[in-house]
């Protein structure tokens, strides 16, 4: 953010092309997205919960945080700001510079780390997943060193969403893991019945990289035309290029201390037990999802505009706050929603997408039990996506970093404690529960931190406690009404073979019907009666939705 610039750019460009952006990255997550859960559905299918199922879901998280240290978080927040900073300026050939040496810098840093990654695997493995012994954890340490290369391509990946994102084509980065999540697929359908499930979550390690290979080699092609030619370097020499290393290096260490309370959850999950670490992590699959389309669409294509803001000081913090104000009322307009369907319904919305094959309904019950912990900080750290881009984008990633350290030192206390100070007399799901709980409450944390700097500085971007409160108002008699509907199909249906026995009794069962066909019916009476009191609250999203089906409906 500058205090002079040369033109300013209309303020309703900005806001139609983040509107825009918006839609587009929730478009390619939302197709992503869809892909990871039908993966996850065809995982659980044949491997559900079992010893291998827990080894590959810790394999694939310890190489993973090459693509998370690195990876999208990262250059979002160091490399677009700088790149799509020069091509608001019209410096074409300073930025095609300043990606060159971006790409020949992040290609060194990635094959070295991951060449110390395959040699360092057994100690890795015994750090991260402690709990793992014998068999399960040599098939862990197998399977780290086969996937290795292949995160180190997503991280390539994650330099082609940069270019990408900051040419405003937001839509191809974010749909191009569709083809990881299908060559995981093809993997399991193609080998479920033929080997044994050792032997396919080996054959499924060498699937995931062959998927990051097609998942890099899809955005090349449209990333060298944006860019007219790639010179890679190792640039240092180039300004634009010291400035992404300058916010590199907070941006890294805020993102490995995020990281660090993931890997302490997984050291927790594996001493609770190895089926918990698989069932925390299909609830991670699932209760990301609404982070993810719902926070990161919005973030992501709010970093750019946010990035290019131009005129007086004045007129750029106003442009910030203005970002801020209409990103958080999308956020929350769907994200409290979601999370009181996580926190009421989350069994329906478990099995309808994972009830299948070895994932049996007492399967179900145990990821229910994480939904729940992980909605005590659902809203806050979606909300936490966007206030951390404005400040990324106002060129200061150290603020967001200092935050991040709180947020991981509150989170993985509470989670320790929790964990390890409870373990007699609570079944493993609810102990597993709180690690998601411990994360949530550190969320709110880190949130209110990123606000209160981020109103330091441009201002108060708008008071929305009272349209928060109508939300979840709406959302909760929504889940209400829904959860009406369940019990009458309990009464009528008869409850979910095995779950009593499995759990010794069950409060809120499942009904004995097909698990879609129920998701169906209660999912589909909370998202009308959530709308319908939305609308009589003078939630204005609900009332321009119902305006848009009713003209549909006249045209028709």
């Amino acid at each position: 953010m500058q205090e002079q610039a040369a033109t300013p750019a209309p303020a309703r460009s900005s806001t139609e092309a983040g509107g825009r952006g918006a839609l587009l990255v929730a478009a390619g997550i939302l197709l992503s997205r869809v892909m990871g859960l039908v993966r996850e559905r065809v995982f659980a299918h044949y491997l559900g919960n079992s010893l291998a199922a827990g080894a590959f879901k810790a394999a694939l998280r310890i190489p993973n945080f090459l693509q998370n240290l690195f990876g999208e978080g990262v250059l979002s927040a160091s490399f677009i700001p700088v790149y799509a900073g020069l091509l608001g300026k019209a410096e074409r050939e300073e930025a095609e510079r300043v990606a060159g040496g971006v790409f020949g810098l992040l290609a060194l840093l990635t094959g070295v780390l991951t060449a110390a990654g395959l040699l360092a695997t057994p100690l890795m493995v015994d750090v991260i997943a402690p709990g793992l012994e014998g068999g399960v954890r040599e098939l862990t340490v197998r399977l780290v060193r086969i996937l290795f290369p292949g995160v180190g391509l997503l991280v390539m990946s994650a330099w082609c969403l940069g270019i990408l994102n900051s040419h405003r084509r937001f839509f191809l980065s974010y749909a191009a893991p569709v083809l990881w999540n299908l060559a995981l697929i093809a993997t399991l359908v193609g080998f479920g019945t033929r080997l044994e499930q050792d032997g396919l979550v080996v054959a499924l390690a060498w699937g995931a990289v062959a998927g990051s290979i097609l998942q890099f080699l899809v955005q090349l092609p449209e990333v060298l035309r944006l860019l007219g030619r790639l010179r890679p370097s190792l640039g240092l020499g180039v300004p634009g290029v010291r400035r992404v290393v300058s916010a590199f290096g907070p941006v890294v260490v805020g993102r490995g201390v995020v990281q660090l309370s993931a890997y302490v959850d997984t050291a927790l999950a594996t001493l609770v037990s190895a089926r918990a670490l698989a069932a925390l992590t299909y609830a991670q699959t699932l209760y990301l999802l609404p982070v993810s389309l719902f926070g990161m669409s919005v973030s992501a294509a709010e970093l750019p505009e946010m990035a290019r803001a131009s005129g007086d000081l004045a007129q750029a913090k106003e442009r910030v706050r203005e970002r801020l104000r209409v990103g958080s009322r999308r956020i929350t307009f769907l994200v409290i929603p979601s999370a009181a369907a996580l926190l009421l319904l989350g069994d329906v919305v478990t099995a309808a997408l994972l009830q299948t094959g070895a994932f049996g309904p007492a399967d179900t019950r145990f990821v229910w039990y994480l939904l729940m912990g992980a909605t005590v900080g659902l809203v806050a750290s979606t909300l936490g996506r966007l206030y951390a881009s404005a400040l990324y984008a106002m060129g200061d990633p150290r603020t967001p970093l200092r935050f991040a350290v709180a947020r991981v030192a509150l989170g993985g206390s509470l989670a320790a404690t929790l964990v390890l100070g409870l373990r007699t007399g609570l079944p493993d799901a609810v102990r597993t529960a709180f690690l998601p709980a411990a994360s949530g409450l550190a969320a709110w944390l880190e949130f209110l931190l990123l606000r209160a700097a981020v109103r330091g500085r441009v201002g108060e971007a708008g008071k929305e406690s009272g349209r928060s409160v109508r939300l979840w108002v709406a959302a909760l008699g929504a889940a209400c009404s829904a959860l009406g509907v369940k019990a009458a199909l309990v009464h009528a249906t008869g409850v979910a073979p095995g779950l009593l026995e499995a759990w010794g009794g069950a409060v809120l069962p499942a009904p004995a019907l097909n698990p879609v066909l129920t998701a169906a019916l209660v999912l589909g009476t909370f998202g009308l009666v959530y709308f319908g009191i939305a609308h009589l609250l003078g939630i204005t999203e609900a009332s321009t939705l119902g305006r848009r089906v009713l003209q549909r409906v006249r045209r028709r």
